[in-house]
């Protein structure tokens, strides 16, 4: 199956980060962008879990409360907007999964991963709330990233804390306790002897890569870690460099990764 996508240049923020202090700016700007995507007969891809949960939460809402739909298009209507429902969200990672076969993924491979041993971080909004996300994955034992990952023919680790939060959420209120909890799992996986995480979403990638050297700064460990997203994996595997996988802005460089794989950074 081809997928076509599409810019939408009207799109604002998804809402999430109002969702705790402002319940209903945080549905008025979801359900706007579902409105845009609705407008245009289209459904949404998104690059980032917490995205994906205000859109999908949004969505899942507005389908199942008559009064908040119509309070939300009375608003939508002052600049043109109406949304009637039905607008599917999913993450590109969840996109691949179920609408990608794996022998498809396998003909573009031109760069065999399996010098590599990856970890995979699926943070808290990928897979939960489950019920809105149609249970398309086992929030117990979740295998969807895994399973793409492997296709690369990297050998994914298992570790303790593989469903743990990234500490993220808790940064703007005690940085100390969102830097153990990922230093917990930076811990784990250093044991584990992953070369690498893969993550999903941005914000998890600010505390594993862009906060890596200050973890080890204020505990005195060092970890090197490269931490890279699921396309920039599936890149490398498919023989793109890295100046087209944009690993020269990942914090924690990629040098040494390069090398294992037969690349000589340029």
């Amino acid at each position: 199956m081809a997928i076509e996508l599409e810019d939408v240049e009207d799109f604002i923020c998804c809402g999430f980060p109002m969702k705790p202090t402002d319940r209903r700016s945080f549905n008025l700007m979801a359900a706007y962008n579902l409105a845009l995507a609705e407008e245009k007969n289209l459904n949404i891809c998104t690059l980032c879990s917490s995205c994906t949960s205000a859109l999908t939460e949004a969505a899942h809402l507005i389908s199942r409360d008559a009064d908040l739909k119509k309070q939300l298009n009375e608003q939508l209507s002052k600049v043109g907007l109406c949304y009637e429902g039905g607008v599917r969200v999913r993450h590109f990672a969840r996109l691949l999964y179920e609408e990608i076969a794996p022998d498809d993924v396998k003909t573009l491979i031109r760069r065999d991963l399996g010098e590599l041993r990856i970890g995979v971080h699926y943070g808290c909004h990928y897979l939960k709330p489950s019920e809105i996300y149609d249970d398309f994955d086992d929030v117990e034992n979740p295998r969807s990233i895994d399973f793409l990952v492997a296709l690369t023919g990297a050998r994914v680790i298992d570790y303790p804390g593989k469903k743990r939060c990234c500490g993220g959420p808790v940064l703007p209120v005690d940085e100390k306790v969102a830097m153990s909890v990922a230093k917990e799992k930076l811990d784990e996986l250093l044991q584990a002897g992953a070369d690498a995480l893969c993550v999903v979403c941005p914000f998890c990638s600010v505390m594993y890569d862009g906060n890596q050297r200050s973890i080890e700064s204020e505990w005195g460990t060092v970890y090197n870690l490269p931490v890279l997203y699921l396309p920039q994996i599936l890149g490398l595997a498919m023989g793109l460099d890295e100046n087209e996988l944009g690993l020269k802005m990942n914090v924690v460089k990629t040098r040494d990764l390069l090398s294992r794989l037969g690349i000589t950074p340029k």
